[in-house]
């Protein structure tokens, strides 16, 4: 799983130039229509995937009425409904690494064709749809605050709670569990008095591939250009990247 805390704490880092380039509203927008839907509400407390991109949304610094007007639409409350659908994209990277895509689109002829595009552009190829799905796996992930006093008993709450795993982050602790787990693990973690940075459903891979620098560099900068689609919400990758790659993309000089 360290690939995909990796990558997690990758985007963190850029999140504030997303931000500035104007994308990042327009997808949480996005999130939230899908959310409603999928959901089958807009009321957040009878819809726990709403709930959870409300959260993020606030996380950013998204404006109240913003939220609020993208709910609508998707509970088609107003005018001008978006017709908002999640399509998922696979296919391969640099050195044979699994990529898995979630989009949402109101134009799959306009999100394939930037895709593949960004494939070949990056030295990979768009596959089809089934190719390396099967190397994923759906899971609920809580990321919550630590420090050494407190990250071995953070843990045991999250394990009694239903988590299948932990790992150490820097100075946060990411827990795993199936999505049926992931509300109860966070409020027995929020009952501990732990602080809940982000709640999550990600598509984890079951195997990972250790890349060398060369391709690590190739892939770091093909998932990068993929999430900078405004279609692409989430990249997962099955790889598994040095660390040394990993501070020179967060630390260019």
């Amino acid at each position: 799983m360290s690939g995909h805390s990796k990558w997690s704490t990758i985007k963190r880092a850029k999140g504030a130039a997303d931000a500035k380039r104007g994308q990042l509203f327009t997808k949480l927008a996005k999130e939230l229509i899908v959310a409603v839907r999928q959901g089958g509400s807009s009321d957040p407390e009878m819809n726990f995937q709403l709930r959870m991109a409300i959260q993020r949304a606030k996380d950013s610094n998204m404006p109240s009425d913003s939220i609020d007007r993208a709910i609508k639409k998707g509970s088609g409350e107003s005018s001008g409904q978006e017709q908002v659908s999640e399509v998922f994209y696979e296919g391969y990277g640099p050195g044979g690494t699994a990529i898995l895509l979630q989009t949402f689109t109101d134009n799959k002829n306009r999100t394939v064709s930037d895709v593949r595009s960004t494939f070949t552009k990056c030295g990979g190829n768009l596959s089809e749809a089934g190719a390396v799905a099967w190397q994923f796996e759906q899971k609920g992930v809580v990321v919550v605050d630590s420090d050494s006093d407190n990250a071995e008993d953070l843990a045991l709450v999250a394990i009694d709670s239903g988590a299948d795993d932990f790992e150490t982050v820097e100075d946060t602790i990411h827990i795993y569990s199936s999505p049926e787990m992931l509300e109860q693990i966070r409020q027995s973690l929020e009952d501990f008095g732990a602080s809940v940075r982000s709640l999550d459903l990600s598509m984890l891979p079951k195997n990972t591939i250790t890349l060398d620098i060369k391709t690590a560099k190739q892939t770091l900068r093909l998932m990068d250009t993929l999430e900078d689609l405004d279609d692409v919400q989430k990249v997962f990758s099955n790889a598994d990247f040095p660390d040394d790659v990993f501070d020179q993309y967060s630390n260019p000089e």
